[in-house]
């Protein structure tokens, strides 16, 4: 998955990203990439079951885009495009001179920015098919998508059926985009809540929230591991703030884990949520997808309880299921399949 960091200047959006990525970078104009393992104590607990040749972790791969105090520019835009989902970082701390923060008006500010960039693609499309006089369902939905923007309403909020989602993927559109709100505050605030109408923006407007420091967690993120437990209980945190991020990005972009586990290889294998057996066979191999006969699938945690295939087999645990199985969050898969 690849996630985007977007932020207005004075947001602390870079001292986010070192943070997230664990890298000590200075804030510019310039994009920095860095890709994350995703720690998985599922992957562990079958790792030390199998004891596996490789042991492979679902990956986030993080850009800290660029943009100023004016909006963002074409590049940056165009950078957006390219990732699977947003993270905004909002100013929670008062800045250099001591005006207070507003979040609730970032966050709005970012939402119009990103449905003005989607309604000119919508409209430069809607007025070529007009000329054309060609494709009217496309034509149709798009008249929707207009609509909606009009409105002020992002197209994730529009209630897109899954073939019309598909449609639409091509346009490349932002605000169809799961956004994640990374609320920057004070050390002093690290451990409480949002503000309540920080809270209230973003569920209003279906987005993932997660409250940190960004100063003291890139610290934490810089420090020795033994170092970390005890900086973060004086703190009053149980974890660093990578470890919350990382579920709530899971949780916004609505993705699970599939799993995967043997002598060779144990994985996580990111996939969507509510994906069906035979689809979810493709983030293995497109092979395994065209190929597909069934799939075995038993719970990660009967497996490590129960020590093996065979056992769980044996306790009705492991089951035969076919193309159209929902693969759940911590399902292990073995996709059985014809060449």
């Amino acid at each position: 998955m690849k996630i985007g960091l977007v932020g207005v200047s004075g947001s602390g959006k870079s001292t986010v990203f070192g943070a997230l990525t664990g890298m000590d970078v200075s804030a510019s104009h310039r994009t920095n990439m860095a890709v994350v393992k995703v720690p998985d104590p599922r992957v562990d607990a079958l790792a030390r079951l199998f004891h596996p040749q490789k042991t492979t972790y679902a990956e986030i791969a993080f850009t800290d885009i660029g943009g100023g105090r004016g909006g963002l520019d074409r590049a940056a835009l165009n950078a957006m495009r390219e990732v699977d989902a947003l993270c905004q970082v909002v100013r929670g701390f008062p800045d250099a001179v001591g005006n207070p923060p507003q979040p609730v008006a970032e966050i709005d500010a970012l939402a119009t920015e990103t449905i003005l960039a989607d309604q000119e693609i919508v409209e430069r499309r809607i007025a070529r098919l007009q000329k054309e006089h060609s494709e009217p369902l496309e034509l149709a939905l798009l008249r929707r998508l207009r609509e909606g923007f009009e409105a002020g309403t992002p197209a994730r909020s529009l209630q897109l059926g899954r073939e019309e989602l598909e449609h639409v993927a091509h346009y490349q559109l932002l605000s169809i985009k799961p956004v994640l709100l990374v609320l920057n505050v004070a050390e002093d605030d690290a451990g409480r809540p949002p503000p309540p109408d920080v809270a209230q923006a973003a569920a209003a407007r279906g987005l993932g929230l997660v409250v940190l420091s960004a100063k003291v967690e890139l610290d934490i993120a810089l420090m020795d591991r033994a170092e970390q437990g005890e900086f973060l209980a004086s703190l009053g945190l149980s974890e660093p703030a990578q470890n919350r991020f990382i579920r709530a990005a899971f949780e916004t972009a609505r993705l699970v884990s599939m799993l995967t586990a043997g002598p060779d290889e144990c994985r996580a294998w990111p996939i969507p949520r509510g994906t069906e057996a035979q689809r979810a066979a493709r983030a293995i191999h497109t092979d395994l997808e065209r190929g597909f006969i069934r799939a075995e699938v038993v719970s990660w945690k009967d497996l490590v309880d129960l020590g093996s295939e065979a056992r769980c087999r044996e306790a009705g645990k492991l089951m035969t299921e076919g193309k159209h199985y929902v693969v759940k969050d911590g399902d292990v898969v073995n996709i059985l399949f014809s060449v």
